[in-house]
């Protein structure tokens, strides 16, 4: 008997019984289930078992909270001791896909790909950041902090240097977890970045110049004139180019003699879909990339306080829906764009922030002790960049509380919006996120100052007219 195995059973039996669970797995702080009808979960149920902290279903899978260094304890207690057996990740994921509709997975494709590489893009973030510090003009003294101590440049350049391989080797990080979410190989999806950002090709920051001048370098390829250019900072173009790759390295794979792979796949599907990226797939995917980052601008430049306030208010909505990770796409095709930066971005960090505020308010509120620990610990994963424990295991459960960081969000995206705030880099997508916040520094202060005040007041007033835990 595992000192778990109580509430095991338990948590078995309130998600409908074993035979409800298609599979079961778990990560760093949660049970993760694939069940067959996630109507039979009774939710009350699993909030009086001990150890859970929270319950909520994201795509496809019902996720219950149990917390770091002990969910791992209660998973092996719930695969001992009823008879569930035990599944990877990738298990899970693809028996929750069958109750997925078609986009709700593209949403969670794309989820797939971009979270594996999230990491090394907040990781150049803070480095950007620091990186901005030194360099940054008003920030300790009417110069920047290299210009007052010029030896501190090289450092400066170094830092800055790190900071961009991120950025600039985009495509690679993307072509990597792309090709291995479409089943290829991944190695062959950093190469395929890799060659759409050569050396040898036109910078795609340049490229504007460069048309405008008439000196876009060109390639004839059977008589067809092919722009000579790379996709640094661009994201459609190696997504469909990876989908391709890992179709096309599939279908050899399944045909070509074991023994002549290493001689026909691989150079055989880089060398297709190399050429179909540069003839087709890019330049069509490079059009469409700019012409919604162009249409997300226009919006913002136009009507700055609307775009704030939809995004900024209803942004959280978007992560209940897992949609939220479609707009990682977004926020990167800015920050390679002419605009040098994102405007969305900024609005993450204050809504994450409003959810956090909110979250440690009803812990304040709260007389169950429980319920206290969940929305304090939560509350600090919420003010650094990770919402999801705040919103589904407290502010969800009381509506209220979800509400309040919505109206606040809503508020500080307008003030935020109609200031220009941009940040360089995505970064933590909380407190630390003025770090990366490259133009109006002030405005987005000011934001934050609303996000943390507002939602305790809210939530406070809110509360009078309801009955508290």
């Amino acid at each position: 008997m595992g000192s778990y195995s109580k509430q095991a059973k338990e948590i078995v039996d309130a998600v409908g019984g074993k035979e409800n669970i298609e599979a079961a797995t778990h990560c760093v702080t949660r049970l993760r289930f694939a069940l067959k009808d996630e109507s039979k979960v009774d939710s009350s149920k699993l909030d009086q078992i001990d150890v859970v902290k929270g319950t909520f279903s994201a795509n496809g899978q019902y996720q219950v909270v149990i917390g770091q260094g002990t969910v791992n304890k209660v998973y092996q207690d719930l695969v001992e001791e009823t008879g569930v057996g035990e599944s990877s990740k990738e298990d899970v994921k693809k028996a929750s896909e069958s109750n997925l509709n078609p986009l709700q997975r593209a949403i969670k494709t794309l989820a797939d790909i971009f979270i594996p590489i999230l990491p090394a893009i907040v990781t150049a973030g803070l480095l950007l950041g620091l990186n901005n510090i030194l360099t940054g003009q008003g920030i300790f003294f009417e110069e920047s902090i290299i210009e007052r101590y010029p030896q501190w440049s090289d450092i400066a350049n170094v830092i800055n240097l790190i900071a961009n391989t991120a950025f600039t080797f985009l495509p690679a990080l993307i072509g990597w977890s792309a090709v291995k979410r479409f089943g290829g190989s991944p190695l062959l999806g950093i190469v395929l970045g890799l060659i759409l950002v050569h050396p040898d090709l036109l910078n795609a920051w340049s490229y504007g110049a460069a048309k405008d001048a008439g000196e876009v370098p060109t390639w004839n390829i059977l008589g067809l004139t092919v722009e000579k250019i790379g996709y640094q900072g661009q994201v459609l173009p190696v997504l469909f180019a990876s989908y391709v790759l890992a179709k096309i390295e599939i279908f050899l794979t399944k045909r070509v003699p074991e023994g002549f792979q290493l001689l026909v796949v691989a150079p055989v599907a880089l060398l297709v879909t190399g050429f179909a990226a540069f003839i087709l797939i890019g330049p069509v995917m490079f059009t469409v990339g700019n012409t919604i980052t162009d249409a997300v601008i226009f919006i913002f430049d136009k009507v700055p306080l609307i775009g704030g306030f939809i995004y900024g208010g209803f942004y959280s909505l978007l992560v209940i829906t897992g949609m939220h990770h479609t707009f990682l796409a977004v926020d990167l095709q800015l920050v390679g764009s002419k605009l040098g930066g994102t405007f969305l971005w900024p609005m993450l960090a204050l809504s994450n922030i409003a959810q956090g505020a909110a979250a440690m308010t009803i812990g304040w509120l709260s007389k169950d002790e429980k319920l206290k620990g969940l929305s304090f610990t939560s509350a600090i994963s919420a003010f650094l960049g990770i919402t999801e424990p705040a919103m589904f295991g407290v502010n969800l459960r009381f509506r209220y509380a979800f509400v309040a960081a919505m109206i606040s969000s809503a508020i500080a995206g307008m003030l935020i919006s109609a200031n220009g705030v941009l940040a360089s880099a995505i970064g933590v997508g909380g407190l630390p996120a003025f770090l990366v916040i490259s133009n109006g520094i002030t405005a987005f202060l000011v934001g934050m100052a609303i996000v943390i005040i507002l939602p305790i007041v809210l939530t406070f007033i809110f509360s009078k007219f309801v009955k508290q835990k």
